[in-house]
């Protein structure tokens, strides 16, 4: 099926500003409650969020096999289970819709009505019932800074890193959608000089600049997915905020790996931005520095090409952008890691998230993570206020943004963007 969707010059009766990162070439999806209290599966162009349940019950997309209820619940597990084939059909029909030359619903008062809504009408929810959440360490730049922080520089890498996608598995119940507030977590700390931990408040909350991307059904137990179909089961990406406790992690880490340090809290933005969407911004990714197993070896362009950049806006203050980087620096590709993951025959359920791991850049600029960005705090990073931060304070909302740009078409993500508050106190 073409993808029509993704016509460059196709324009939509909505107004769309021309920096918005959802022109009609995007067509994200999403969940939303609406200025009438229902929860519904929606889409965005421009700044204007549309009902997929109005659409569906009005007719709008006969001819494509949907269920009834298949845009009235509250995630989008059961669509994106219906597969590549469904996901393009209907993102094709609402391009239909809404393009400038079809004055079906753009000349129908009433189902307008119905069907759309200004963003202050509808507040966004979790898009997908995350059953799983696996984090990838897949950035060699990353890899490389932290290794040079805490072993020999020479020995950087640990043995195994160029050889597998390495990953560890994460907390699905503390993944939030943009604009919910975290608390800074408490543990069990090391301090410096120390034969004993303290308890207290974690005093290295810092941010970790990723991407994920969301599955659907793919494989049944004992069944590996072949790498050159791993992305016929990737449904889209959202920008993603690996939350970090890096005193905690430091001394729980050894020898499981991390735990209470990550699994406070993860942020994701609310539109997930299908891979279709992003077809015209595929790029070749860094070289295997080592020969790779032949079920990790791959052909054609596997990158994307998203501009990605962090602010730090203290309370009261005007943002500062502390980084910017792009996702077609990863060392290992969404489906090398998607094929690691499966080769043991693990299985991956519709609604299933894989985080990248932290995204970093070849120059100090563009480090993902303020453990890298103020070198383990001794640079620290100046605020616009003339306040200095080495990691995140309490009060301090973190945004991540990210976007493609070709040929004059911009296809973003909007936002994700979350306020640290201090330790959780019962009242």
């Amino acid at each position: 099926m073409p993808l029509t969707a993704n016509n460059p010059d196709r324009k939509s009766w909505l107004h769309v500003d021309k920096n918005s990162d959802f022109p009609i070439q995007n067509i994200p999806f999403g969940v939303f409650l609406t200025r009438d209290d229902i929860v519904t599966i929606g889409t965005r162009i421009g700044d204007t969020a549309i009902d997929l349940g109005a659409l569906h019950q009005l007719g709008y997309f006969e001819g494509i096999p949907l269920t009834d209820d298949i845009f009235l619940q509250d995630t989008l597990n059961d669509f994106i289970a219906d597969g590549r084939k469904t996901w393009r059909a209907v993102r094709n029909r609402i391009a239909d819709i809404f393009d400038s030359n079809n004055k079906t619903l753009k000349d129908n008062k009433h189902h307008k009505e119905i069907v759309l809504f200004r963003l202050d009408e509808i507040e966004m929810q979790l898009p997908v019932q995350i059953g799983d959440y696996t984090d990838f360490y897949s950035s060699i730049e990353h890899a490389t800074n932290v290794g040079t922080m805490f072993r020999d520089p020479d020995n950087a890498l640990l043995p195994n890193w160029l050889h597998i996608p390495v990953g560890y598995h994460g907390r699905s119940s503390s993944i939030i959608p943009s604009g919910i507030p975290v608390h800074r977590p408490q543990g069990q700390t090391l301090p410096n000089g120390a034969d004993a931990p303290v308890f207290g408040p974690s005093r290295l909350v810092d941010f970790e600049l990723e991407m994920a991307f969301i599955t659907t059904d793919a494989n049944d137990l004992g069944e590996p997915i072949p790498i050159k179909e791993a992305e016929e089961y990737i449904f889209g990406l959202v920008l993603l905020n690996d939350w970090s406790a890096r005193d905690i992690q430091k001394w729980e880490y050894v020898p499981l790996g991390p735990f209470l340090a990550k699994s406070f809290a993860s942020s994701i933005s609310p539109w997930i931005v299908t891979l279709d969407a992003l077809e015209p911004y595929r790029v070749e990714g860094p070289k295997p520095l080592k020969p790779q197993l032949e079920y990790l070896q791959f052909k054609g362009k596997k990158s994307y090409d998203i501009n990605l950049e962090v602010s730090i806006r203290p309370s009261g203050a005007k943002e500062t952008v502390v980084s910017k980087s792009n996702f077609k620096y990863m060392y290992w590709n969404m489906a090398q890691q998607l094929a690691h993951h499966t080769i043991n025959g693990c299985p991956i359920n519709s609604g299933d998230m894989m985080g990248s791991g932290t995204i970093s850049g070849p120059t100090p600029d563009s480090y993902g993570s303020m453990l890298e960005l103020s070198w383990r705090g001794e640079k620290p990073i100046k605020m616009k206020d003339g306040s200095e931060r080495s990691f995140i304070n309490d009060n301090d909302t973190v945004i991540m943004r990210g976007f493609c740009e070709k040929d004059g078409t911009r296809i973003g993500f909007g936002e994700v963007s979350t306020k640290l508050l201090p330790v959780f106190k019962r009242k």
